[in-house]
């Protein structure tokens, strides 16, 4: 970088944090072994009047031993879908120093089924983590009933 041109002013240039501040010690936060795990830690941690009303989506960051680091609200959208920036997501994980990530959105409809959009958002998000290392251990979608796990059906 040339400092000589006159053009150059330091104060111009912002700074850039990054910062990870966990809140509980790592044996304290819960471990995560199966889907099953994975929806009950999603279902403790969403807001109950949203999962039948608007659809969100969020991450689950976890450590080398499954224990969740935090949930990053990734998005929230309208009653049929949401906007997912992987650029977000990835950028949460990193700044939390996790291993792996578990994605989750919630379906208001009621409907487990994935659709054509989650199955290629999913594609989408593994490839990523693969090139980054941090792998996608598992996309769930919940409703007010059930789940379905990408995991658990092979699609992963």
């Amino acid at each position: 970088m040339d400092t000589n041109n006159t053009n150059f002013v330091p104060s111009q240039v912002a700074e850039i944090t990054l910062s990870y501040r966990p809140n509980s010690k790592v044996s304290e936060k819960p471990q995560i072994v199966s889907s099953l795990g994975a929806s009950k830690v999603l279902r403790a941690n969403w807001e109950k009047s949203k999962l039948e009303f608007i659809e969100e989506f969020k991450v689950i960051l976890l450590n080398r031993a499954n224990r969740v680091l935090g949930i990053v609200n990734a998005s929230s959208g309208g009653t049929c879908g949401t906007i997912v920036d992987l650029k977000v997501i990835f950028a949460a994980a990193m700044k939390a120093s996790a291993s792996c990530i578990i994605l989750a959105h919630n379906h208001p409809s009621g409907t487990l089924r994935p659709s054509e959009q989650d199955n290629r958002l999913t594609d989408k998000m593994v490839k990523a983590g693969k090139l980054l290392d941090l792998p996608v251990m598992d996309h769930i979608i919940l409703t007010a009933e059930s789940y379905y796990s990408f995991a658990d059906e092979g699609g992963l």
